[in-house]
């Protein structure tokens, strides 16, 4: 029998803020992947060792999680206001399917570095020594993104002191600022207010605050579904009934806010909106062992991501948070002690995270300018990924 050999791509495996993937540059692509579509989708699923029944990705370079079962597609910008261009996919672990319906946050941190290296930002951009500021433009979404991403002898500088709850050792710090982040082209609030009345069948009604910042994200008060906020991964993720309770809340948020028409859409889109939920500041202990005082944070918040109670945040899913908490209000305002705010410092399962948002009404609307947080990034490996000719 003859099968058709490997191919292989060049690639890079990268790490950004508390997620990782694969980054790829569009014209390195096979021609038939260079474009939207099945083949495209195909190619990436294999590349990551989807889907597999096992739930593990032995056969690709994904983790097994929702946080490292992720690519990129990157390009040098057509436009005279942006250096590269930003597509995100991501990949489910079980099923046949590539989510390009959002963003991700913390990725957004290493494609600044990942722009630099491949020569698709324009020299004369670049400092010898300092801060280079790359503009980016995300595709999934539509909207602008600035990396300004440490410069050192005219290199990008990844090795620092910076640390992040979530990542086990520090680097050097890249800030991030998300432009007018109010997620696509509709209201920041589409049901027309910060805070709603959810009915889920065979859980009740629910106050939610449902928003279109960073990322699609429904809020609910973990106190209203039997959480304290203090919960960790193995409290959540091992519970099927706990997490179709959340996936219930998720599907009927979704229809509330107009990304789906029923709730029998919303296993076709898997990434959006994320579902969290949020409580008042209590001291726990995260995950890597350290002691995080109710004095020390604003509030609580833990989010699901793909189906299962992330690790630490999501990038989208902090801007969504910060955002929310500067808008007097929301069910994240109200967890922070309400009141105008500009920035909110919240625990998470891995530690705390500081994200700063300033909102204004124009109009009768809410309007953030952007919002802005800290993360670092690194390449882990870099040369060609290897997948079957046959499989796309």
């Amino acid at each position: 029998m003859t099968h058709k050999p490997q191919i292989k791509i060049p690639a890079t495996y990268m790490r950004g803020g508390t997620s990782k993937g694969v980054f790829f540059s569009l014209k390195d692509l096979p021609e038939v992947a260079q474009v939207p579509g099945e083949a495209r989708d195909r190619l990436l699923l294999r590349v990551i060792g989807s889907p597999d029944p096992y739930g593990k990705q032995t056969d690709g370079m994904g983790g097994a999680t929702s946080s490292t079962s992720k690519t990129v597609i990157l390009s040098k910008s057509e436009s005279p206001d942006h250096d590269v261009d930003y597509l995100f996919g991501q990949v489910s672990i079980d099923k046949p399917f590539v989510d390009w319906s959002g963003n991700c946050g913390n990725l957004s941190s290493a494609v600044g570095a990942f722009a630099i290296n491949a020569g698709l930002v324009n020299a004369e951009r670049i400092p010898e020594n300092g801060i280079a500021t790359v503009r980016i433009w995300q595709a999934n979404i539509g909207k602008t993104i600035i990396a300004r991403v440490p410069i050192t002898d005219g290199a990008v500088q990844e090795t620092g002191d910076f640390e992040l709850d979530g990542v086990t050792f520090p680097a050097a710090e890249v800030q991030i600022e998300f432009m007018d982040p109010a997620d696509g082209d509709g209201a920041m609030f589409p049901t027309g207010n910060v805070m709603d009345d959810l009915e889920v069948p065979g859980i009740g009604t629910l106050k939610a605050t449902m928003i279109n910042a960073g990322i699609p994200t429904v809020f609910v008060n973990g106190s209203d579904i039997g959480f304290t906020g203090t919960e960790l991964q193995e409290a959540i993720n091992g519970d099927d009934k706990v997490l179709a309770m959340f996936e219930l809340i998720r599907a009927h948020g979704a229809v509330r806010m107009g990304l789906i028409n029923s709730i029998d859409e919303a296993a076709n889109r898997q990434h959006t909106p994320k579902v969290a939920f949020v409580a008042k500041p209590a001291d726990y202990v995260s995950s890597s062992g350290k002691a995080i005082q109710a004095s020390d944070i604003d509030l609580s918040v833990r989010a699901l991501s793909m189906g299962k109670l992330h690790h630490a945040m999501m990038g989208t899913a902090a801007v969504a948070i910060g955002t929310a908490a500067a808008i007097p209000g929301t069910l994240v305002n109200l967890a922070a002690g309400g009141g105008d705010r500009n920035a909110v410092l919240f625990g998470h399962p891995s530690g705390t995270l500081r994200v700063g948002a300033e909102a204004k009404q124009v109009d009768g609307a809410w309007v953030v300018e952007k919002a802005i947080m800290s993360r670092s990034a690194r390449i882990l490996m870099e040369g060609w990924v290897r997948v079957p000719g046959d499989s796309f």
